[in-house]
């Protein structure tokens, strides 16, 4: 049922590419430690290569990625065919954080939607590519991306958005370092 690839074949780009919503997973080191599960859309995925991939990460509530990563580098991706022909697909991998004042973000950012509230780009080696079956996910026909998030985030403005991220962006759930409190996205980086 499930296959191991060497690498992003160009039809799984395609496929990933075509996908509405994808997951990423990490955890902390500690066996304690929650692990992290975050579903994520908004035209925010690209594959860079066939081992490289990376999404823009929009201000949330938490920081979890961002302190996991930060911490050991350990990700894994997931995407659903939640219409179309069954599929799973896992890129599991080492990721970075990557924010706005550094030059490999400044690089990348141009790929991305220009929404408000980025604070960082997650980038990730790809070290396994896996599918499975797909066969027990249910069928869902996509009708839009929710506007919540841009319209919470045009609404904050930059004050708010800097507030907000010293608040609840500093450390993760578990305690660990997040985004440090005077990182700011982009459009208040001037």
């Amino acid at each position: 049922m499930g296959k191991i690839y060497s690498a992003i074949t160009p039809e799984l780009a395609d496929w990933i590419a075509a996908q509405q919503m994808f997951f990423v997973a990490t955890a902390p080191l500690s066996a304690e430690g929650l692990v992290n599960c975050s579903p994520k859309g908004m035209n925010t995925f690209r594959v860079l290569s066939d081992r490289q991939v990376a999404y823009l990460d929009l201000t949330g509530s938490g920081v979890e990625t961002i302190a996991h990563l930060q911490e050991n580098g350990r990700i894994v991706f997931l995407f659903c065919a939640f219409a179309g022909p069954p599929q799973i697909l896992r890129l599991h991998g080492t990721g970075q954080v990557l924010t706005p004042e550094t030059e490999a973000y400044a690089r990348l950012r141009p790929q991305f939607p220009d929404y408000p509230g980025a604070r960082a780009i997650i980038a990730a080696d790809i070290t396994r590519v896996a599918d499975s079956c797909g066969y027990s996910v249910p069928e869902y026909d996509y009708q839009g991306d929710r506007r919540t998030l841009l319209q919470w985030t045009e609404a904050k403005g930059a004050a708010g958005l800097a507030n907000y991220r010293r608040a609840k962006n500093t450390a993760s759930l578990d305690g660990l370092p997040g985004l440090a409190a005077g990182e700011r996205d982009e459009r208040t980086a001037d």
